[in-house]
Formats: C-alpha cells, sequence, structure tokens
C-alpha cells in the first residue's frame, strides 16, 4: 500500500494525501472527505454519511485528487463563480463539485427547499445516489466549537467562537428536523422519488483551553480534529510553549484543511510573524480571532508547516462562553 492510498489509519492517510496537495482549495476538498466527523452515529435517526461506497471509490477519489490538484482551475472556477461568505457554504460547494465530478456518489439535487402554506420549513442540502442504487439525503455541517470549561462531559459546552451556536443545540436540529425533511409527505410532491436515507455529514474542528484536558461527550469521535483557545492575557505565556514558530491570522475561508507549506522565503509575503507583532494585531480585533502557528521543518529547504491553530479570545470570553454553555435554550 502507497502512502497515498486509504490506510487503517484515516488520519495518516489524510496527512500522507494533504503534503502532495500544494493547492488551498483541492486540499479543503480532500479535508472535508477524508476527516473525521465530528460525531459518532446518533441510532437511530442520525446516521453517519459516508463519501465512499466502498474502498475502491476511496481509492479512485486519491487519484482523482491528485489530478485535479495539477490543474485545479475547474474547481476554482465553481467555487468563484457563486459569492460566498460563510464557511458552511464554501464547503457545500465543494462537496457539490464532487458530487458531481468525482468518482463516487453522484448528485441527484442541492438546496431543495420544502415549502408548506407559502413558507420554506427546510432545505435538504444534498440528495445523492450511488453506484449501487442506494439514494441517501445528506445533512452537511461544518463547524468549529470551543470547549468554554467546566468538568462536564456534555455537548452543551462546546460553543461557537461568537457565542450564536452551541454544539447540543446544532445536534438537536439535525436529528429532530434537518434529517426527517425528506421523510414527509410533502417531500414526495417535489419530484424526487424516495425513500430517502437520511445521513448527516458533520465536519470540523474542536478546540479546547491550552491548559485544560476536559472530559469528551460520547457523541463526539474521539479522532476529531482539534486545537486551542487561549486569551489575550494569556498570549505570551502560550506562546512561550512554541518559542520557534511564527504565527498568521486564519480568515474564515481558510478554516477547514491545513494550510500549505509556506517556503522559507515566502514568510513575509505569507505574512507569518512573530507573536508579539501578532498581539499588536489581536489587540485590534474585538471579538475571536483564529490563528495559526507555523513551525520550521529540519530539512534542507527549511519549509514551514502548519503545526497547530486555534482562537485567541478577549479576557471576558471565559466568563461568557461558561454562561452560554449553561445557559436555557
Amino acid at each position: 500500500m502507497s502512502a497515498l492510498e486509504p490506510a487503517a489509519d484515516p488520519a495518516a492517510a489524510l496527512d500522507a494525501l494533504q503534503c502532495a496537495l500544494p493547492d488551498p482549495t483541492v486540499r479543503d476538498l480532500a479535508w472535508l472527505l477524508l476527516s473525521p466527523s465530528l460525531l459518532r452515529a446518533q441510532p437511530p435517526a442520525g446516521e453517519l454519511a459516508d463519501p465512499f461506497e466502498t474502498p475502491d471509490e476511496a481509492a479512485a477519489t486519491v487519484a482523482w485528487l491528485l489530478r485535479l490538484d495539477r490543474d485545479a482551475s475547474p474547481l476554482r472556477q465553481a467555487i468563484a463563480s457563486t459569492p460566498i461568505a460563510r464557511l458552511g457554504r464554501y464547503a457545500e460547494c465543494l462537496l457539490g463539485f464532487f458530487l458531481q465530478h468525482g468518482p463516487a456518489a453522484r448528485l441527484v439535487a442541492a438546496n431543495v427547499a420544502l415549502r408548506l402554506a407559502g413558507r420554506t420549513i427546510g432545505e435538504c442540502d444534498f440528495l445523492v445516489e450511488t453506484a449501487s442504487g442506494r439514494r441517501l439525503h445528506w445533512e452537511l455541517a461544518v463547524k468549529c466549537y470551543l470547549h468554554a470549561g467546566g468538568e462536564r462531559a456534555e455537548l452543551a459546552d462546546y460553543v461557537g467562537p461568537n457565542l450564536q451556536d452551541r454544539f447540543d443545540l446544532k445536534l438537536a436540529h439535525l436529528l429532530g428536523h434537518q434529517l426527517r425533511l425528506s421523510a414527509r409527505d410533502e417531500f414526495a410532491a417535489l419530484g424526487h422519488a424516495g425513500p430517502w436515507q437520511a445521513q448527516m455529514f458533520v465536519k470540523g474542528w474542536l478546540f479546547y483551553r491550552w491548559h485544560d484536558v476536559p472530559p469528551m461527550p460520547l457523541a463526539v469521535d474521539a479522532a476529531h480534529h482539534r486545537g486551542f483557545w487561549v486569551t489575550r492575557s494569556e498570549w505570551a505565556a502560550f506562546c512561550a510553549i512554541r518559542p520557534g514558530a511564527r504565527w498568521v491570522v486564519l480568515p474564515r475561508l481558510a478554516w477547514l484543511a491545513p494550510r500549505p507549506e509556506i517556503a522559507n522565503a515566502d514568510i513575509d509575503a505569507a505574512g507569518l510573524s512573530q507573536p508579539g507583532t501578532l498581539a499588536e494585531r489581536l489587540a485590534q480585533q474585538s471579538g475571536p480571532t483564529m490563528v495559526a502557528a507555523f513551525e520550521q521543518k529540519s530539512t534542507p529547504q527549511g519549509h514551514w508547516h502548519e503545526a497547530a491553530r486555534g482562537f485567541v479570545v478577549p479576557d471576558s470570553w471565559p466568563e461568557q462562553a461558561r454562561a452560554f454553555a449553561l445557559s436555557l435554550a
């Protein structure tokens, strides 16, 4: 088995593949397809989606991604053709491109709105058909949640950086509303013959306070991608743990896959800075900011690779986040 074939260790397979994908958009697509779910299956209604029906489809997708990276213009053009401001919309465009052009499941329809009495009551993200004829309804969610602290093992303790979202509420909405849309009587009238097997496609990152190791809820997949969070007043002490790192702010649409390696000659152009310089920029931010640490490889080329990512939050954020986690919604 080559390093670029699907392996028993999916994380190792993804790392090996992404080393061969310098194009950021192709890396994001590979990450979306191959990264672990944030959640375990939640039976009976919360079945997990798998973009590959067979190992052969997974292997064919790896080969397809490598070819796409050599000429990523079709993917870039597809992304550029739609105004994108939200991370979730970006992920939808990536997955839609794969379902239209990739070597696995086939796209039947996307963003199928269900209306009742003149109002939209929901929208099915993707209807797909597999090679064996299975008809699947996928609900896609890409989330970044920060653990608000405490010793509970509850999904409610994972909150959105801007305190407008919470993991338990998102899962409840998926199970209680979104995944049920394709089974409603009204859905059959839209012309997409079922029955549809509803599945959730939940990817993302969970972030933990840099000095905490909290208990994990049973619903969370232990293999999930994880990062740190730190307050602004803790920033200097935190950076002392990585004395050789350079830092960069990650814009929202760079929150999926780890960023590509950066040549030593390009670090200034890429915006990599010392911790103190970044602290000055963070002081001008009003809310949480995602940053990434780049460390230099001990190779002749001396390339810099993303070694960690996380959020720097205002000093008032932890107390507000804890109150949000404990609130009744």
